[in-house]
């Protein structure tokens, strides 16, 4: 499975963009600088803040006792508002990050700056205890730390119930002592002349500490309106300092909607509300949406990381694939392209089912370029291929062997156009062994632009080209692939319109163990059309408790099919779906009389994952 967490492993070549944005922030020249990098939910903005950070930190290492010319020409800081929501106004958190980065590098150079630091780390304790209640509240507690703010609080409280006297005044008495010495009287105060002398005391520290501060702000887009714009508010307080850079990633619809909800009633158009961001922002930038090439690239790079994760593919070959990816993404504006023969040079050609998958994503990325509700977004890719994978290994416990390349297909109709993927699945009954004609028929009829298709498909160019898509699936058996994908919606294959003598067959071929007359009786009384129903349908009833060991689990499919033929290419199809490895050979021998099941047999016998008692058996039947 793959996360879909933000990463600074690049397979888009968004590191060339990060490399920009970090070159801007380092050529400043000591200027202030913001970056706004825009984009939608899932196109890598998150990512993209991490590459360019990890850009900067790249040429600095903090540590006491470093010599002059190798400190850090940058503080860089990751702010997440979203994880202070609901538990601390994200204003105060973000300038007490900022506080604590500034004295770290205090510390770190040794300058003798601390005084400066605690007096910075003393003013910012200040406004933030101004967000409790204006000058009033400033005015009252200037003199008392915020760690001990709610201690003094709450003994109060005790105090005037005549409930804890004595602890209120023990820890009025602590706070006092500690704060001895830390800071002033208290006495009125302006709050702009303080957020003024915050700042001037701020860019001073950064002037003569000869640093940066780097701030990067991410996750915006995830807050409640009141959060973000708390946060647009304290950036704004921080905003255009000399020796400072701002980097904010963020959804601009979804900001000009929380100024919107934040300015209610008030009258605020659309263009004051895009302006109120723009205004924060110096350099706009959208996170680059991948085209076709880049489709490929990722998916095709996801498959790889994949099989590296389970020691398919080993690390060399892995990072050597990434380095040949990059190269290529670097040339297609030449005319240069992500195509089947350059896939397939990233993997062995000895590898074949990694061969298969460099195909699957050469067939697969030009629809979740175009779909509508994809658009080659990478997170929606990512949790795209992590259903098609875990239906994959969801099969294997089921006795259900379907390729990762038919799920894929399917579930791509599912995500992209729901409404048809349901009217297809509605056709599917035991009656129809799985199979759907008029899918077939739509298959056949899209690979000519000048066929209509059947009314179903309606006239879209996305259901045209995923008809043509590999594998076609008009001919296959669609019920496991439909059961497995019962995660995205209930799964119904249909009455069996099975009458009283179909219902009662089916019936006595889940209780039978062994051949009797009476249940032959019961078989030619059906009539060939409800015995074929029933024997489908006990099958599926019986499939839960089925080992695949013993000779009665096939019963039903051998006295149905002889004593009606037509029937066998029905119970073959059920038979193929046996897991290979969990096969006994007392089984294998039921079945070696049946000519419908000589093809399943062979099919068994060239399997490398049959046990080999189960191979002797196949062949020993073959001799006599």
């Amino acid at each position: 499975m793959w996360h879909d967490n933000e990463t600074t492993v690049d397979y888009v070549n968004f590191r060339l963009v990060a490399k920009a944005c970090a070159e801007l922030i380092q050529d400043t020249g000591g200027e202030p600088i913001s970056i706004g990098i825009s984009g939608g939910w899932g196109a890598g903005k998150s990512s993209l803040v991490r590459m360019i950070a990890s850009e900067l930190s790249m040429e600095q290492t903090v540590g006491v006792g470093i010599a002059s010319e190798e400190r850090p020409k940058h503080v860089v800081i990751t702010f997440n508002p979203w994880l202070y929501q609901g538990f601390e106004d994200a204003r105060t958190a973000l300038l007490q990050t900022v506080g604590d980065a500034v004295l770290e590098a205090v510390v770190a150079q040794n300058s003798g700056l601390l005084g400066k630091a605690k007096s910075l780390v003393k003013r910012i304790n200040f406004l933030r205890l101004a967000q409790l209640g204006g000058e009033v509240a400033a005015t009252l507690i200037t003199g008392v730390p915020v760690g001990l703010i709610g201690k003094v609080v709450e003994a109060g409280k005790g105090a005037l119930q005549n409930e804890s006297l004595n602890e209120g005044i023990a820890v009025a008495k602590d706070a006092s002592e500690a704060t001895k010495g830390l800071l002033n009287e208290a006495k009125p105060v302006s709050l702009p002349k303080e957020i003024q002398s915050f700042r001037e005391a701020l860019e001073e520290l950064l002037v003569e500490l000869n640093i940066t501060l780097v701030v990067f702000v991410d996750d915006l887009d995830r807050c409640l309106p009141k959060t973000a714009i708390s946060t647009l508010e304290a950036i704004r307080l921080l905003l255009f300092l000399r020796r400072s850079a701002f980097v904010i990633a963020a959804d601009d619809v979804f900001i000009r909607g929380a100024v919107r909800v934040h300015f209610a009633g008030t009258g605020l158009d659309d263009d004051i509300a895009t302006n109120y961001f723009d205004k924060l922002i110096q350099v706009p930038l959208r996170v680059p949406r991948l085209g076709a090439n880049e489709t490929k690239a990722y998916t095709a790079l996801l498959f790889l990381e994949r099989a590296h994760r389970s020691g398919q593919l080993k690390t060399e070959s892995f990072e050597k694939a990434k380095l040949s990816v990059e190269a290529r993404l670097r040339e297609t504006w030449t005319g240069k392209t992500v195509d089947l023969a350059f896939l397939e040079t990233l993997v062995e050609k000895e590898n074949a089912e990694l061969l298969d998958l460099m195909g699957l994503a050469e067939r697969l990325a030009p629809l979740l370029f175009s779909a509508s509700t994809v658009q080659a977004n990478p997170r929606l890719i990512k949790r795209f291929l992590n259903t098609v994978f875990l239906r994959k290994t969801l099969a294997k416990p089921q006795g259900i062997d379907v390729d990762v390349q038919i799920l894929a297909k399917w579930h791509l109709l599912e995500r992209c156009d729901e409404a048809t993927a349901n009217a297809l699945a509605e056709k599917v009954s035991a009656e129809n062994e799985g199979r759907v004609s008029i899918l077939h028929d739509a298959e056949m009829a899209a690979k000519d632009p000048d066929n209509t298709l059947p009314t179903l498909f309606g006239d879209k160019e996305f259901v045209r080209e995923w008809l043509q898509l590999k594998p076609l699936l008009g001919d296959m058996d669609m019920r496991p692939i439909l059961h497995l994908s019962r995660d995205s919606t209930v799964r119904d294959f249909g009455a069996d319109d099975l009458n009283v003598a179909g219902k009662a067959l089916r019936d006595a071929l889940v209780a039978a163990r062994n051949s009797n007359e009476t249940l032959k009786q019961q078989i030619m009384d059906a009539g060939e059309l409800q015995s074929g129903l029933a024997m489908a349908r006990a099958w599926e009833i019986r499939r839960p408790s089925r080992l695949w060991q013993k000779a009665e689990e096939v019963l039903m499919l051998i006295e149905v099919s002889h004593i009606h033929p037509s029937t066998g290419a029905r119970a073959a199809a059920l038979i193929s779906q046996a897991p290979i490895s969990q096969l006994a050979p007392g089984l294998v021998s039921a079945l070696t009389e049946c000519s419908w099941a000589k093809d399943v047999l062979s099919k068994w016998e060239r399997d490398e994952q049959i046990p080999k008692p189960v191979k002797r058996a196949i062949e020993n039947a073959r001799k006599i």
